[in-house]
């Protein structure tokens, strides 16, 4: 039995994408202008873990879906491919800025009617989103936004989902400052507080995972 898992390098990350995964024309058109334009491009997720995300909709059967944080949109457009033509997406994010470079792949895909994209601070967004559905009233979220505030966005999302219903939460090793005892920024220390909460509550069923840069699947029971 190994004892850790494989150490990834450009070439088996190359390898991975190449054999491992599948990227949408739409979602890696979107990718490469988001790198040619963006100076902050690194904070959407990867296409690996797109794959993974694409996945767990369709496993899970999910077909109302939010999504905190939507930076370009790769994750949402990502998220919204793997929806029936039914399902629909409510996304929340603060910057008004990011969401135009994706919003035109949605159009392109054939998927921008599944997405209600709101500009607001997510944690005001969470609450009208649960005022307005009530409890246990979506199937999937995804977690990506301010780490701050992780804490809150989590516990307002397992009122939302129903039971069975999964919530995934991105950045959880955080680029590996998780374990550096002398980095107590409060971006980093929400994090290990969030990681913390997570793997001793007893209503969800978990699992942390080394895709991109960690991401922790959460099923509510």
């Amino acid at each position: 039995m190994a004892d850790h898992a494989i150490r990834l390098n450009d070439g088996l990350d190359a390898y991975i994408r190449t054999v491992g995964m599948r990227e949408s024309e739409h979602l890696r058109a979107l990718r490469e202008k988001s790198k040619a334009t963006l100076v902050n491009a690194q904070l959407a997720i990867m296409p690996e873990e797109a794959c993974f995300l694409d996945l767990l909709v369709r496993l899970s059967g999910a077909k109302r879906i939010v999504e905190i944080g939507v930076y370009a949109g790769y994750s949402t457009l990502a998220l919204a491919q793997a929806l029936p033509e039914d399902g629909y997406i409510v996304a929340l994010e603060r910057d008004e800025r990011f969401p135009p470079v994706g919003q035109p792949f949605w159009k392109e895909a054939g998927v921008d009617h599944k997405v209600d994209l709101r500009y607001c601070d997510a944690n005001e967004g969470i609450e009208v989103v649960l005022q307005e559905n009530g409890p246990e009233s979506f199937d999937f979220a995804f977690i990506d936004a301010d780490k701050a505030s992780y804490m809150n966005y989590y516990e307002k999302c397992l009122e939302l989902v129903k039971p069975g219903g999964l919530i995934c939460v991105d950045n959880v090793l955080w680029y590996g400052r998780v374990i550096d005892e002398a980095d107590t920024t409060h971006q980093t220390e929400a994090i290990r507080r969030i990681n913390e909460h997570i793997v001793a509550d007893d209503r969800v069923d978990m699992s942390m995972l080394t895709i991109g840069d960690g991401l922790t699947v959460v099923r509510k029971r």
